[in-house]
């Protein structure tokens, strides 16, 4: 799906639409231009994402802070940081399509619902596409796709999906996801 929002593999069937344009009807720059935005920013425009990343105390405790000579993933410490530093950074784009890419696998519980919080309040007027194993992650999505075999299987509200028992049922029933956590929905 990223690939074809991207079009770097062009839809055979259907259509995509962002902003009522079809895709297909764009030039690649201007696509992928409509897909990220990286302008300028303050350093309190920066101060503030790493606040919501919960990267500042980190940064802060940096000699130099923000003008330390790196502030990339190579000067974080654990995989939880360059999440949070990933999510920082799509903070400050803030496009209108965000897309996780098992965004929060190597991450710990604490740090995932940290993540996950600010997705869903920071990103609330976007689109999210999140790729995710994880059920946790994704059940209070507005629609699901479950792929099977590289083909989608299934595709609504998390909540249809789940009365209906099927893939989605069996793989919440896999993941220990008990009945009382799928009528919450």
């Amino acid at each position: 799906m990223t690939n074809c929002l991207f079009r770097i593999i062009e839809a055979v069937e259907g259509r995509i639409l962002i902003d009522g344009a079809d895709i297909a009807s764009l030039g690649l720059h201007d696509l992928r231009s409509r897909l990220t935005i990286i302008p300028q920013f303050s350093d309190e425009k920066i101060w503030k994402v790493l606040e919501l990343a919960q990267l500042k105390d980190y940064v802060g405790s940096l000699a130099a802070g923000l003008h330390h000579e790196y502030i990339t993933c190579t000067v974080l410490s654990s995989v939880d940081q360059r999440q949070l530093l990933c999510l920082a950074r799509a903070l400050l784009c803030k496009s209108r399509i965000l897309i996780l890419d098992e965004a929060t696998a190597a991450v710990d519980l604490e740090t995932d619902g940290l993540i996950q919080g600010t997705i869903r309040r920071e990103f609330a007027h976007c689109t999210v596409l999140t790729i995710a194993h994880c059920l946790h992650t994704i059940l209070d999505s507005s629609r699901m796709m479950v792929l099977d075999g590289g083909k989608i299987a299934e595709f609504d509200s998390p909540s249809t999906l789940l009365q209906r028992q099927n893939h989605l049922f069996a793989l919440a029933k896999d993941a220990g996801i008990c009945t009382t956590e799928i009528t919450m929905l």
